[in-house]
């Protein structure tokens, strides 16, 4: 073993490096634990040596100079002992480190000293105590200053070089011997401490390897790949940790949800790799507004959150949550294609929209909600009238599910007519509920609540069989018009019980279309296509409901089996302005083209039916042609309007 090797490798493994800094602070820890027996070893050590060698020699060197070790060496354990290692920095664990041993090299000269002044007086009992002494104290720093190797090679350095000497020069074999064993025991001590030595720096570093890892994972863990914003489970973890926080210091913060507002077309168009480049892009925008007050998160899909410590007046928060919708709004360019993806979203405060995460939560996605039903583009802060209005949609699903929806739930008609023969070609069937506690109830709200609390299909299936019925009433030329949910074509289940309730109603399949929106489409399209493909088995028609308003309803056009565009209301209303009257014209040249029949829905006067004709509008449905009526009225209709052709005839 080169000494002079071992002192500097062992000097500077504590001072270089990320790994050896640590070293640094976890030596500190395992000295703290050794160092304060040190010095309390000393102490006894000197006193004892003082002792024995009292009576015989001066008292500077049995009184003084002892009692100035053993103070300092008090003073040095209590400072240990006080020590917290783990609160210091790797820097000055370092310094702390070379002080000590310049320490150590400083007590090792000076009981050496004292140690070789005293073995002066006395006979050979007292110069063997003196040299118990020196070999002990050796052995003892060797094992406490084991995590710290500089330090232990310079006491065995300082007090056994100087004892070798002053053995070699008495030349008494006696402790010539003692020397010599001494320096192999403490030779062989030093090779052991330096092999421990690189074990506990290994150990710490393989630690030290593995908390990054655990870091790193954990990292990973809560980052979304796609974006490289933080997750959906960090999300919820700091939005507890901030709710937490705030009510302890009382402290205001805001919840924002935002959700791009075309991207599901942009991915059925263009593929999911450029969807993904879009998410990617938002993300990058999104991050620009992170700061220590702002958390940005990915939640899932193009649903992205945002906390706001701090977030200040309402206008304020909404102005800032207004910005992340306006820097999503920019086009997106990529290579030749250039897309607007759109963002709208809702804000929620604590304390006042809910002191609990999925209270915030849900009331961030309602003002979410109403955004893209009435601000899309912009961010809705939840307030008392959504409060209000969520109050009142609870009442209506409490009250649906101990309904007797037979009881209370009718079907009413309104005609589609036959602008060629002013005929009633078919009907569609509206449902309708009057509730004993409630009173009527518009069918937005009780659709949507049974869709929530999910009797959506118990709903659709005793209206569908009420209107089988109904139809049934009718003369053999008038069809069916009947609204199918989303849920219902998402669900296998329902549509095998829709398929076994149309057969067993005895009614001609070939008098019933179903009507499909495009968000029915759209939140499943390959579940909603075989559910589609199963209905015009049968022999169903199949009509796209509110054609025009969505964002890629040409798409579905071409990719479904439809038999029936029906036109949007708003389409109809516009059909005396230029641009109104050009869509139609178009909406309907595509019909004709594919072969499907155009029904223009809205129609509400003399002028709107005579241009609906004009454009070559088959169908049209309105409240000038009808409104729409219970069957009993349809039936009286029919009845009135037969008579009369009798008569005319």
């Amino acid at each position: 073993m080169n000494p002079l090797r071992f002192l500097r490798a062992t000097l500077a493994a504590p001072l270089s490096g990320t790994a050896n800094d640590l070293t640094a602070v976890r030596q500190l820890v395992e000295l703290r634990k050794q160092i304060p027996t040190l010095y309390g070893l000393l102490c006894a050590n000197a006193c004892a040596v003082a002792a024995t060698h009292y009576p015989l020699a001066p008292a500077t060197l049995t009184l003084a100079l002892p009692g100035t070790f053993i103070a300092i060496c008090m003073a040095r354990a209590l400072h240990w002992w006080r020590m917290c290692p783990e609160a210091i920095g790797e820097a000055r664990a370092a310094r702390q480190l070379r002080s000590t041993a310049v320490l150590t090299a400083f007590f090792s000269v000076a009981f050496v000293s004292w140690a070789i002044a005293l073995s002066l007086y006395g006979g050979p009992y007292e110069q063997g105590h003196v040299a118990i002494f020196v070999a002990i104290t050796v052995i003892a720093c060797i094992f406490c200053l084991t995590h710290l190797p500089v330090a232990a090679l310079l006491v065995t350095g300082i007090v056994m070089s100087v004892f070798l000497f002053c053995c070699v020069a008495c030349g008494n074999p006696v402790f010539l011997a003692i020397a010599v064993n001494t320096a192999f025991v403490t030779a062989v001590m030093m090779r052991v401490l330096r092999t421990n030595y690189r074990a506990f720096v290994e150990l710490v570093a393989s630690q030290a390897e593995a908390s990054r890892l655990s870091e790193e994972n954990a990292r990973l863990a809560h980052t979304d790949s796609l974006t490289g914003l933080p997750n959906r489970r960090f999300f919820f973890q700091r939005l507890d940790e901030v709710i937490r926080a705030s009510s302890a210091e009382n402290v205001r913060f805001a919840l924002a949800i935002f959700d791009l507002d075309h991207f599901k077309p942009i991915n059925d168009t263009y593929g999911h790799n450029v969807g993904d480049r879009v998410l990617a892009e938002t993300g990058r925008r999104l991050a620009a507004f992170a700061s220590a007050d702002v958390t940005v998160t990915r939640l899932g899909g193009d649903e992205f959150g945002v906390l706001v410590r701090s977030p200040g007046p309402p206008e304020e928060i909404i102005a800032f949550c207004d910005g992340i919708c306006a820097a999503l709004q920019k086009p997106i360019q990529l290579g030749d294609i250039r897309l607007i993806a759109g963002c709208s979203g809702g804000l929620a405060k604590f304390p006042r929209a809910g002191r609990a995460a999925d209270e915030l939560f849900d009331r961030a996605d309602y003002a979410l909600y109403h955004s893209k039903e009435h601000r899309r583009g912009l961010t809705t802060l939840f307030s008392q009238e959504h409060e209000d209005a969520i109050r009142a949609e609870r009442a209506v699903e409490a009250t649906l599910r101990t309904a007797d929806l037979a009881a209370e739930m009718e079907m009413h008609y309104q005609p589609i007519i036959d602008t060629g023969s002013g005929e009633i070609a078919l009907v569609e069937g509206l449902a309708r509920w009057t509730s004993p506690t409630l009173g009527r109830i518009p069918p937005d709200r009780f659709i949507a609540a049974a869709e929530r609390c999910g009797m959506i299909h118990t709903v659709t299936l005793m209206l569908l069989r009420k209107a089988l019925a109904d139809c049934a009433r009718l003369p053999p030329a008038i069809g069916l018009s009947f609204n199918l949910s989303a849920h219902d074509l998402a669900s296998p289940e329902t549509m095998v019980a829709i398929l076994a309730a149309v057969t067993e109603s005895g009614l001609n399949p070939r008098r019933l279309t179903m009507e499909l929106t495009e968000t029915a489409l759209m939140r499943d399209f390959e579940r909603a296509k075989s559910a589609i493909t199963a209905l015009r088995t049968l022999g169903i028609k199949i009509a796209l409901d509110d054609f025009g308003t969505g964002y890629s309803s040409l798409g579905y056009v071409h990719r479904l089996p439809l038999d029936k565009i029906k036109i949007d209301r708003s389409f109809m209303a516009d059909i005396d302005t230029d641009l109104g009257c050009s869509l139609v014209s178009t909406i309907l040249d595509l019909c004709q083209n594919l072969g499907l029949d155009g029904i223009a829905e809205g129609i509400e006067t003399v002028d709107q039916l005579q241009a609906a004709r004009r454009h070559g509008c088959r169908y049209v449905q309105g409240y000038l042609v009808g409104k729409p009526m219970p069957v009993a009225d349809l039936l009286h209709r029919l009845g009135v309007e037969t008579e009369m052709a009798r008569l005319s005839a």
